[in-house]
């Protein structure tokens, strides 16, 4: 029996219909009921009903099941991987084997030689057996377990396991294990894999949305540690032989048909090498100001800044929090055949055509400062620096200003203000900030809730904030129960909050007098800042992030320490937001 007699038997498919998803099968290769949910004519989950009663099967669900480990090491792992069947339950003497493909019957009698038991076939999503079966036994489980048992290799300590390891990592198997879970992360929208040696064996964690999660990974996996380090290594064009001394590189690939940058760092630890790898995913990012995340009120003013003639303009923030990503989209809107931009960059994330670039490279001298000295030569309009590190390099930023350039850079401070006496405090004179800069952009990401699963709900009062703003209406926040889509997170994607600081006269006279950056934010704030407490609270209120999210990511404006904080502010919406 075939998919298609048992959906036109059951009165689902017309033969002209059935015809065209055929036609489709054989030219792309696939199974029937995969081109079927590709032409339209039914849902992926109407074919599994309409297969579960035709052929008398349940049809069940995967998400958050939990398997006892006397069923999971009741089939071979070979069979699981090769046929993707899922053992998920024990029935006395019956065995329930999820499956997605009820009509290979070749691999229920396959389990069913190798367990002597009673095999239940029920019928689950494709995608959710592949995520269980990498739940359980980890990603690159099947590579690893061929590993096992096709090597005798086994590290131990010695020159000869060092030159082991380099020699397995040339072998086909480590080759697509390392693949395996660089395509692993990459379709998990993952932005840093970190590779890590501990006492117990090798940790793999994928960083998605901002926060770390632990991946699960074959247990046996730890014995190959060293082969694949090594492996980067050499897809990074590094020194394998050295294993005593950090090394930088880079790897450039094509995963899903997008190129793809990958920078490796290898730090020598305590158990080994560990390794991170910094995944930009260049197909997958679109440089556009509007689709940031900035309210209306705070887009208008960074586009009147950013379109200035001369001065410097400042975005500040930790590692990770879309710096970068928000002046290449600046860029992106003033780069046009009138406006000649140049940058100086450590690392150049991503390459652009209408845009000079210059790469950072202070083992020759040419540093941030140098470079920037260079570029002034070079007549351009706009420049950006990667980062003010130095006085030196801020100095030359200053004077670029004051020679009629606008000038974009990154700062590491906490809030906007701080970014004035932290310029001061490099050893620039006050007066030199003050006639130069001319806004300062702070900014965080805070996960966005899950489209697909996203609720709504009426919080308890003692579970909100002590600063969380009063409200003239009752408050209705929005959460995500967890999908397939976000990983059972509720988190799919990111967004930006955002405290844009223009300069104003008495911002100015402030500023050359030395105060403090709690009294150049309070003046601010007077001034009509938006703080990032309180763009994350808009975006909070407009349904868009959690309570959660914003505790982990900001902290309140009025210190909690104060013997009577200032009292909340009532916070009413735009219409944007």
């Amino acid at each position: 029996m075939r998919t298609d007699d048992v959906l036109i038997r059951d009165g689902q498919l017309s033969a002209d219909q059935v015809q065209a998803i055929r036609d489709l099968a054989i030219s792309q290769q696939i199974r029937f009921d995969q081109a079927i949910g590709r032409l339209g004519y039914m849902t992926e989950d109407a074919v599994r009903q309409s297969l579960g009663r035709a052929l008398g099967l349940r049809v069940v669900a995967l998400a958050d099941r939990a398997i006892e480990s006397d069923v999971l090491v009741a089939v071979p792992r070979k069979l699981i991987f090769k046929h993707q069947v899922m053992p998920i339950e024990m029935e006395g003497e019956s065995l329930v084997v999820a499956t997605a493909n009820p009509l290979d019957l070749d691999a229920i009698d396959l389990v069913h030689e190798a367990t002597g038991l009673t095999i239940e076939p029920v019928l689950a999503p494709e995608d959710e057996i592949a995520a269980l079966i990498k739940n359980y036994f980890g990603v690159g489980g099947e590579t690893v377990g061929a590993m096992v048992g096709g090597t005798d290799f086994e590290i131990v300590d010695g020159e000869r396991s060092s030159d082991d390891a380099d020699e397995l990592a040339q072998e086909a198997s480590v080759v697509k294990l390392v693949n395996e879970i660089i395509t692993e992360a990459i379709e998990q929208r993952t932005s840093d894999v970190h590779i890590e040696p501990t006492e117990r064996g090798l940790r793999i964690r994928y960083r998605i949305d901002g926060v770390l999660q632990v991946q699960s990974l074959p247990p046996e996996i730890h014995r190959f540690a060293p082969a694949i380090v090594s492996r980067l290594k050499i897809m990074a064009k590094l020194n394998i032989s050295e294993k005593r001394l950090p090394q930088d590189g880079r790897i450039k690939l094509r995963a899903q048909g997008r190129d793809v940058d990958v920078r490796v760092s290898i730090i020598p630890m305590a158990h080994g090498e560990g390794v991170v790898l910094r995944i930009l995913d260049k197909g997958s990012l679109k440089f556009d100001l509007s689709g940031l995340g900035m309210s209306s009120q705070t887009l208008n003013i960074w586009q009147q800044l950013i379109e200035m003639p001369h001065g410097i303009i400042l975005v500040t923030g930790p590692t990770g929090s879309g710096k970068t990503t928000t002046l290449y989209s600046a860029l992106q809107e003033i780069a046009r055949d009138q406006v000649k931009v140049i940058t100086v960059e450590d690392p150049i994330e991503y390459n652009f055509d209408r845009i000079q670039q210059i790469q950072v490279q202070s083992k020759i001298g040419l540093t941030f400062a140098a470079g920037l000295r260079s570029i002034l030569r070079h007549d351009p309009d706009v420049v950006l620096v990667g980062e003010i590190r130095d006085v030196e390099t801020a100095e030359i930023a200053i004077q670029a200003a004051l020679t009629g350039h606008l000038v974009l850079s990154t700062l590491h401070t906490n809030d906007a203000a701080t970014a004035f006496t932290r310029l001061t405090d490099m050893g620039v004179e006050p007066f030199l900030v003050s006639s130069t800069v001319e806004g300062v952009m702070a900014q965080r990401l805070v996960r966005s809730i899950c489209k697909e699963c996203k609720t709504t709900y009426e919080p308890d009062p003692a579970e909100l904030p002590p600063d969380f703003p009063r409200m003239d209406h009752p408050i209705t926040l929005s959460r995500g129960s967890g999908c397939r889509n976000c990983r059972q997170s509720g988190y799919r994607g990111r967004q930006g909050i955002y405290e844009l600081l223009a300069m104003t006269d008495p911002i100015r006279e402030m500023v050359i007098e030395r105060a403090s950056s709690s009294a150049i934010k309070s003046q601010a704030r007077k001034e009509g800042l938006i703080t990032l407490r309180e763009d994350a609270y808009r975006k909070l209120l407009g349904g868009a992030t959690t309570v959660d999210e914003l505790l982990r990511v900001t902290k309140s404006d009025d210190s909690l320490l104060r013997p009577n904080p200032s009292p909340a502010p009532v916070l009413r919406l735009t219409g944007d937001e």
